[in-house]
């Protein structure tokens, strides 16, 4: 990829995020985008993003398949990996050789291993003073990010963190907390209709994911209510 070509491809990508947040959006549908994008623009094999719920737990709430998704779910239950370490700390945590470096997180290091993940960039996800959750870059060879990936990594996560704070609702703790709530449980919708879709139709869950996403587009409604429909049986997908 030439510097142009990368250029193009960043400028473009933040372009269409900045778009997407004039106006009402679909959070979940906007936040996979943008770790869809991760993959794309940055030396990433897989991404995600974990969200502190109002007790300070991080969950999944967006991520680019189901192997990452499998490894943040089991660092989260552990209570203990980069990503947890960089909510915690507010400071970006890598890992650029997992077998060597991730001794400290023995849960989150075999499962990474068995994913095929050999090193991972974590980054906070910073609001004000306070951290929200954070980004996961994991990468199937090892090594740290260059210093201009993780500078767009950083820009991704700071776009994450607008998306689910937007300025005009995120002016009392309360509406904060509200609106990081309402986006968890828009994920539980999800994750279940996914189940539903990939035991149908006998798919795996990222193709169930992308059929329940371009359903909620043509209907242009948030992905959490076709999810809802799919569960209550009133639409087949």
């Amino acid at each position: 990829m030439t510097n142009l070509s990368r250029a193009s491809l960043v400028s473009g990508a933040f372009v269409q995020l900045a778009d997407a947040l004039v106006g009402e959006y679909d959070s979940a549908d906007l936040l996979r985008t943008l770790v869809d994008q991760c993959v794309v623009l940055l030396d990433a094999t897989a991404a995600g993003l974990l969200l502190a719920d109002q007790q300070g737990n991080l969950q999944v709430i967006a991520s680019t398949s189901e192997e990452s998704r499998r490894v943040e779910v089991l660092q989260h239950e552990a209570g203990a990996g980069p990503c947890v370490d960089a909510y915690r700390s507010g400071t970006v945590v890598t890992l650029s050789d997992i077998a060597m470096d991730g001794n400290d997180y023995p849960v989150f290091q075999a499962a990474a291993l068995a994913q095929g993940f050999q090193s991972v960039h974590a980054i906070p996800m910073r609001f004000r003073p306070n951290t929200i959750g954070a980004l996961n870059l994991f990468r199937s060879h090892k090594g740290a990010l260059t210093d201009e990936d993780a500078v767009i990594g950083q820009a991704l996560a700071d776009v994450a963190t607008i998306t689910l704070l937007h300025e005009r609702t995120a002016r009392k703790n309360a509406t904060v907390n509200a609106q990081l709530q309402h986006a968890l449980n828009s994920r539980v919708f999800i994750e279940q209709a996914k189940g539903v879709i990939a035991a149908r139709n006998n798919i795996n869950m990222d193709e169930a994911f992308k059929r329940l996403r371009a359903h909620a587009r043509s209907r242009q409604e948030p992905m959490h209510r076709s999810a809802a429909d799919v569960i209550n049986n009133l639409i087949l997908i």
